[in-house]
């Protein structure tokens, strides 16, 4: 399936994408599997940075998961979610031959997280370590494990007693989860040593690009449709040749292919009535088990509130830290086709912004780049009116920018201008900052290309 893929990464630090059995760290404490619970509306792709990092300091791959579940409880009960939490441990353990994992969870997870481990004894001495993410302050250690507590901004009381709590102001709530910061403390909270390097280098050779499709908000896996791997053109965000990977989904939405780090690739599900949802993000650079393609049934959600036409194009853009736009300098900037989707109507700070809705409201070829009623009252989401001119085949080109408060490089994904009256389209950009950046915005970190 990816026999003689173009673009092969070419910096080391190469890792397996099989079980290796018991790898040997050294460190004070043993190397032991990771889950990740997540907050509402959210899924384990919060963890991807995170588990890229873990893997670049010496942990396979293999060792590092995360728990999907509804965050609405809508399809799922909370004893579902806690026996479905049993058997991701039960198989973690098994093909690591760990004794305990340690566990991770963010802002409702962490009440989910403190209750599973408060729920019985013998399921609580199956977790070594335990790390609070920004979420529910406790008067004792959950479960009696051992525990570090990451606080963002917000008030400076919040405390889980007994653990070791960090405080980090100046950091936005999911933020918690993906900053070099809040890596470093729980890897070093984990293995009683610090990391080597809280950067994401390129691993050699050919890498996995696994994880599930899932419907938005409830991670029910999508089936009965089908999903294709395609390299673009990073200038174009056109496709180069025909699919290098094809696969039914089916059961709980899992897919999983090889690639490239360097590369650009698109993700695009076709259902069967036609429509097509296009997934574009920056080149991987190693292996990732957690991605997450969240859709939902067209016409259905918040596509059901987004309007559609063959003239413009819909794009969502998301990052998995808070989007600001109304802090000054201090705010970050995404441009579409050079214009700056970001102020203090569509993104203010105090909306934690994980994700923004751009198409043309109304359908009249204009745009008003304030806050859409629809999105006002919901958390992590904003959508704004901008027009984008289609091609009904989707030939031309959108230029998508980020640049991250505090960081000098412009990053840019560019993807084709598909309409929307049968075509969705979502863009993820990274939420972290190469370490090093040479004057050209290309990793030093990283012998050229990059």
């Amino acid at each position: 399936m990816a026999a003689g893929l173009p673009g092969a990464a070419v910096a080391a630090t190469a890792e397996s994408t099989s079980a290796p059995g018991k790898p040997k760290v050294a460190g004070k404490e043993p190397l032991r599997p990771i889950v990740f619970v997540h907050g509402s509306q959210g899924s384990a792709n919060q963890f991807q940075t995170q588990g890229k990092r873990f893997a670049a300091n010496g942990y396979p791959s293999t060792y590092i998961d995360g728990l999907d579940y509804d965050s609405t409880f809508e399809v799922q009960k909370s004893a579902e979610i806690f026996a479905e939490l049993d058997r991701k441990i039960d198989a973690l353990l098994k093909k690591t031959g760990a004794d305990k994992v340690d566990l991770l969870g963010h802002s409702l997870g962490t009440y989910m997280s403190q209750t599973y481990l408060k729920s019985d004894p013998a399921r609580a001495r199956r977790v070594a370590h335990y790390v609070n993410l920004d979420g529910l302050p406790a008067s004792e250690l959950p479960g009696g494990v051992k525990t570090l507590a990451i606080w963002g901004e917000g008030s400076p009381d919040r405390t889980v007693v007994g653990a070791k709590n960090v405080q980090f102001p100046g950091q936005g709530h999911t933020e918690t989860v993906t900053s070099k910061e809040s890596f470093a403390e729980a890897f070093t909270f984990f293995r009683g040593k610090a990391p080597r390097t809280t950067d994401v280098p390129l691993q050699l050779g050919l890498i996995q690009l696994a994880g599930r499709a899932v419907q938005f908000p409830s991670n029910v896996g999508l089936t009965g449709a089908k999903l294709e791997l395609f390299r673009v053109n990073p200038r174009t965000g056109q496709r180069i040749g025909k699919a290098i990977g094809t696969q039914k989904l089916t059961g709980d939405g899992s897919f999983s292919f090889l690639a490239n780090g360097i590369s650009h690739y698109e993700f695009a599900i076709t259902r069967p009535s036609g429509h097509v949802h296009h997934f574009y993000s920056q080149p991987a650079r190693r292996t990732d088990r957690l991605i997450r393609l969240l859709t939902s049934e067209p016409g259905t959600g918040l596509d059901a509130v987004t309007d559609k036409s063959d003239n413009h194009v819909s794009v969502t853009v998301s990052r998995n830290k808070e989007w600001w736009g109304d802090q000054g300098a201090g705010s970050d900037s995404l441009t579409v086709n050079g214009t700056n989707v970001l102020n203090a109507s569509t993104a203010p700070r105090t909306k934690r912004m994980l994700g923004i809705f751009a198409y043309d409201a109304g359908k009249d070829g204009e745009s008003n780049l304030v806050q859409l009623p629809a999105f006002a009252g919901l958390p992590f989401i904003g959508g704004t009116d901008l027009f984008i001119q289609a091609d009904p085949q989707g030939k031309g080109t959108v230029k998508v920018a980020q640049k991250q408060r505090n960081g000098r490089a412009t990053e840019t994904l560019n993807v084709p201008n598909w309409p929307s009256s049968k075509h969705r389209i979502s863009i993820a950009f990274n939420d972290y900052l190469r370490q090093r950046w040479a004057a050209t915005g290309c990793a030093s970190t990283a012998r050229p290309p990059c």
